[in-house]
């Protein structure tokens, strides 16, 4: 009797043992299946911390539906610690979320605005990147996101340089139709409020965009008054261009880096813009 005991309670630990491997199993494929999507052809790197959080839940639902034979890679390691540089799938994924927090800012998505992204994900990403980008985004407008808890995440685990790239990006989204909506705008400063983004650093990054509206627009851009001097003026350049160099983001992949290479370019304009003014050599 005691012998029958013992079969039947190892039997049962057999059977639970085999339902928790196959239940992990299944969970496994489960997952390998939703980030195999074609959204991983659009990343291109790892996934890191957006894995976790309310970004996890949130891409989650917006993958779910998107299944291929796509690999995309997942770094585990990075989504428990923050990480010193920010990785390529990080930075897209948080662009996705970021822009669709701007599109619903005035509470309302048209047809023409969905235009004005694709057009701006085709100019970032390619044709491919930005169809796949699109199937995400569209999904993520249809939920409730919560914009400080995004953001809050975002500024946690990304590097300043990329935080700096973010906002870029999402003020080229906001004007891209040649005018920007207040909410809009409202909705980016309160994500740079969220990134700890220094006050000057984001009217620099304004600063291009208000080129019609703002005579000092070149000054701001460089982070000086328009009182500063030549010498000023010049080593507030060479700052400025250190900060805003591609280099900055090498880790983000080459569609990022080409990015960035505009707001590089803005820089260089501002500068140009003032030597003309002033007359410098």
């Amino acid at each position: 009797m005691l012998s029958e005991m013992w079969q039947s309670i190892f039997s049962n630990d057999c059977r639970t043992l085999l339902t928790i491997t196959i239940f992990s199993y299944l969970c496994t494929e489960i997952y390998k299946h939703i980030i195999m999507s074609s959204f991983g052809k659009w990343i291109g790197g790892g996934l890191g911390f957006v894995l976790g959080g309310p970004i996890g839940a949130l891409i989650g639902f917006g993958l779910g539906s998107m299944l291929d034979n796509t690999s995309v890679n997942v770094s585990s390691s990075s989504s428990r610690s923050r990480a010193s540089n920010t990785n390529e799938g990080d930075f897209k994924v948080s662009l996705l979320v970021l822009m669709a927090c701007v599109m619903k800012a005035d509470g309302r998505i048209d047809k023409s605005e969905l235009a004005v992204v694709k057009k701006f994900l085709v100019a970032n990403f390619g044709e491919q990147g930005a169809l796949d980008a699109l199937q995400v985004l569209k999904r993520l407008l249809d939920q409730d996101i919560n914009e400080s808890e995004v953001a809050a995440q975002i500024g946690h685990n990304l590097n300043y340089s990329s935080k700096l790239q973010l906002l870029h990006l999402l003020f080229d989204i906001a004007y891209a139709d040649g005018e920007v909506v207040a909410s809009e705008l409202d909705t980016i400063l309160r994500i740079a409020n969220h990134f700890r983004i220094d006050r000057l650093d984001f009217e620099s990054l304004k600063a291009p965009y208000m080129k019609n509206k703002d005579v000092n627009w070149a000054y701001k851009a460089l982070e000086i008054e328009p009182t500063a001097t030549e010498d000023e003026i010049k080593k507030a350049y060479r700052r400025m261009a250190m900060k805003y160099h591609p280099d900055k983001v090498n880790d983000l992949g080459e569609e990022i880096k080409k990015s960035a290479t505009e707001k590089f370019r803005s820089v260089n304009e501002a500068y140009e813009s003032i030597k003309k003014q002033r007359g410098i050599v």
